[in-house]
């Protein structure tokens, strides 16, 4: 997860569990959910007590943001499905060589046969200010013609996961639209993803619209509203999640994206830390975790009953990870692997 500022213009716009994170935890059926393993901490448990704990939490999808080799050695044979991450910083290369590409799927997929990958998530909420921008595009074409040629194209999908920053309106949801600076780098990715029959990969913080947006309401980002709340005729929304997605699908129905569903690729709530308006406690990321397990095999109100594949940031706090405090504080389990808290249904 990067620092994100959500512009008060935006109504702004994730790592879910398929199952409990305590000890009663049991399978949400309907829900298709993961949680992100994020190693930005010097306490964390080994690679292969961390893959043990998703499998005694019945927690069966991962992100992971770079192809750690002691990770994906855990993995092999664990039937935990994997989204695995292209780092920023190997985009350029990559994009310049297709012997380059082919390089990283064999010594990062193709040479762990037993690992179920799911997604490879080329980048992740690249600016179009940023100097790799340009080779974003290249670099998942390169990618995808490594899968395509080592006999995976259909079982493994080739996307990037952006954030909310991209839209220039989202209130109410079906004004959605993406800025005209982000849609010159988006734009040829939604048609490589019209093409590929690939998801959008969208981190959503509801945390960062409401601590950003005074207007925002704090029940209505934790899914406590009780009725409608932002009225888009004929749909109306009761929490945060569910206009931020549908204001992304909104954005890419303008721009011929209508056929690309969405992968929430991050979301969760801080314990701990402190930006604008607070809102960062145990009991909030409980509530907003907890209901957002309840809700995900719902769809949203432009897209009803369509389960939301979502992951939850993040499976650790990170005592090492750059930034404001709140940036360290994200986790379900503290480094002993207990839970920071229960999750119940």
């Amino acid at each position: 997860m990067q620092w994100r500022t959500c512009l008060s213009s935006i109504y702004p716009l994730f790592l879910l569990l398929s199952e409990y994170l305590a000890p009663n935890f049991g399978l949400m059926a309907g829900a298709r959910v993961g949680v992100s393993y994020g190693m930005l901490g010097n306490n964390l448990p080994s690679k292969a007590d961390v893959v043990a704990l998703f499998n005694q939490r019945n927690i069966r999808r991962m992100r992971l943001y770079d192809p750690n080799q002691d990770a994906l050695r855990a993995l092999r044979g664990s039937n935990i499905e994997l989204m695995l991450g292209l780092p920023n910083v190997h985009l350029r290369r990559i994009a310049g060589s297709q012997a380059e590409a082919n390089t990283w799927i064999q010594n990062n997929v193709r040479n762990y046969s037993n690992v179920r990958f799911r997604y490879i998530a080329v980048g992740n909420e690249v600016q179009p200010s940023d100097p790799a921008a340009r080779s974003l595009l290249p670099a998942m074409q390169n990618i995808r013609n490594a899968i395509v040629a080592a006999g995976l194209g259909n079982q493994i999908k080739v996307s990037t996961a952006i954030d909310t920053i991209t839209l220039a309106e989202s209130s109410p949801p079906s004004r959605g639209c993406f800025r005209p600076e982000s849609l010159q780098i988006l734009g040829p990715i939604i048609q490589f993803l019209v093409h590929n029959r690939a998801p959008l990969l969208v981190n959503v913080y509801p945390y960062y619209s409401y601590d950003d947006t005074p207007v925002i309401d704090l029940n209505y980002a934790l899914f406590r509203s009780q009725n409608p709340v932002v009225f888009d005729p004929p749909l109306q929304y009761r929490n945060l999640f569910d206009a931020i997605l549908d204001a992304v699908y909104a954005a890419l129905e303008k721009v011929g994206g209508s056929s690309v569903e969405i992968v929430v690729s991050e979301t969760g709530w801080p314990t701990a830390g402190r930006r604008k308006r607070g809102a960062t406690s145990i009991d909030n990321a409980r509530t907003y975790n907890q209901n957002l397990i309840r809700h995900v095999g719902n769809g949203t109100p432009k897209r009803p009953g369509r389960p939301i594949e979502t992951y939850i940031f993040a499976m650790f706090d990170e005592n090492t990870k750059p930034g404001d405090e709140i940036e360290r504080h994200w986790g379900f389990f503290f480094p002993n692997q207990q839970p920071k808290y229960p999750i119940n249904f």
